[in-house]
């Protein structure tokens, strides 16, 4: 493990893995950076690159320096980027898309290429109130220390099945890791309860590649549709056969074939 400062004087925690091109790794809503899926990511996306793998604020062996706000997760990510020696590829998944792209907006030629993929923003006011009210019912169960209840209740309204949360997951010896990160979930909702900052990505000059998931909920193709429309000269493209969670063997090959 190693660490590093942000700007307000968080400790990050990270890990670098492979060689090549340094990409920085930017995860979802209850994730980590030993979570084992992470792990397996990070490990398979090495082959091409070398690639940071860091807790987010609040996360694993990161700490949380409150107020929470956007910008000190993008901070959080210079930082990183700065770890890996000044400017590096940034690729972003599900509300860590929503980060990612935060970072290309704020931090200039420092974000050399973006990817992203399956942001999560609010793919239309409907949308954006469902989000919302679920982001409520988290914050109660948070509030009133129901960690565990809180997971599930996200895990299940982002689509997650019952049955999987229920069985695999919690069943999952990183389980316990999962509900202590559980009151960053504020965060995560904050991130996609916002709708897709049409105008702010409209002047965006960074490289940006926008990939969803074929099997990926409608809304995430709504979303990728209205950043491909809004983003200048924005790649887009559909990952056959994949849903939210891809596998990181069919996502390398469109990584090395964008980050040049």
């Amino acid at each position: 493990m190693k660490t590093t400062l942000s700007k307000d004087g968080t400790t990050l925690a990270y890990d670098v893995y492979g060689s090549g091109p340094a990409l920085i790794y930017i995860t979802g809503a209850t994730c980590f950076r030993s979570f084992e899926p992470v792990l397996h990511d990070a490990n398979v996306l090495a082959a091409q690159f070398t690639v940071y793998n860091y807790d987010r604020r609040g996360r694993g062996d990161s700490g949380n320096t409150l107020p929470y706000a956007v910008a000190r997760e993008v901070e959080d990510i210079e930082a990183i980027i700065d770890a890996a020696g000044g400017t590096a590829y940034v690729y972003g998944h599900s509300s860590g898309a929503i980060l990612a792209l935060e970072a290309a907006m704020r931090l200039g030629d420092k974000v050399c290429t973006l990817v992203m993929y399956d942001p999560s923003y609010a793919s239309d006011k409907a949308d954006q109130q469902e989000f919302k009210h679920l982001s409520q019912e988290v914050d109660t169960l948070l509030d009133s220390g129901k960690h565990d209840e809180a997971i599930g209740l996200f895990l299940e309204g982002i689509g997650i099945p019952a049955e999987v949360i229920n069985g695999m997951m919690r069943q999952s010896p990183q389980w316990p890791t999962m509900i202590a990160l559980a009151p960053t979930l504020a965060y995560d909702t904050r991130l996609a309860s916002a709708l897709v900052p049409i105008e702010r990505a409209s002047r965006l000059t960074t490289p940006a590649h926008i990939i969803v998931g074929e099997a990926s909920p409608a809304s995430m193709h709504a979303v990728a549709n209205q950043l491909r429309e809004a983003i200048p000269n924005a790649t887009y493209r559909q990952l056959a056969d994949q849903d939210h969670m891809p596998n990181p063997e069919v996502l390398l090959p469109v990584l090395s074939s964008v980050l040049r």
